[in-house]
């Protein structure tokens, strides 16, 4: 059973030669694995995958087959999703939120999450259970930048991936703070860009974030 350090510490390790997750949207599965290699390629490795669609699951499992890529579910709400996105093949998982049973789940799953907080409140619960890289979503309305500087005096020891807001343009203000690692981000892979298949778009937009 794997424990909710061991969860932080496979997370930070996965992403800790990438700077943006990028957070995608897809339905259709027949181009995911084109996708994913775009983006890999472009050195972008992990890929969160939101359970927003019908064809989610599938799509994770699609690009989990190709070389290079660590795909993580997103939009993860409840132990079913799990269960689901473990079989489907992804290596971890995201929620907006958190709830006890979630988090049992995954832990008896083997499978780490990355668990969403934005109050002190939530930050300290989830650092008790040994928690240290957390979901902060939606970051712009919760108080973005600044309310990380902020919590970063009092609680040193955690860190943030912030999500929802994050855009090409303010990206690496949150990147300059020492508790943010990694941010989250749609802004690489748009629904009009999946519609045209337009991988050379994609691929550039995730080589500008790397340089």
């Amino acid at each position: 059973m794997i424990t909710s350090k061991q969860s932080s510490d496979f997370i930070l390790d996965s992403t800790k030669d990438t700077r943006v997750i990028p957070v995608l949207v897809v339905d259709d599965v027949s181009i995911a694995a084109d996708l994913a290699r775009t983006l890999v390629d472009a050195g972008m490795p992990v890929l969160e995958v939101t359970l927003r669609t019908p064809n989610a699951l599938q799509v994770i499992e699609a690009m989990a087959k190709v070389d290079g890529a660590i795909v993580a579910a997103g939009t993860v709400l409840n132990e079913k999703h799990i269960s689901q996105c473990k079989s489907a093949g992804a290596q971890f998982l995201v929620s907006p939120g958190h709830t006890d049973a979630l988090i049992q789940c995954a832990a008896i799953e083997d499978m780490p999450l990355l668990p969403g907080a934005v109050t002190a409140s939530e930050i300290m619960r989830l650092s008790d259970t040994g928690f240290h890289l957390l979901k902060f979503f939606p970051a712009a309305i919760s108080g973005g930048v600044n309310a990380l500087k902020a919590f970063s005096a009092p609680l040193p020891h955690v860190q943030f991936c912030p999500t929802g807001g994050v855009s090409e343009q303010n990206m690496g203000d949150y990147l300059s703070l020492p508790n943010v690692p990694v941010v989250g981000g749609s802004w690489m892979v748009t629904q009009q860009d999946l519609h045209d298949k337009n991988w050379k778009m994609i691929s550039a937009k995730a080589q500008a974030v790397n340089l």
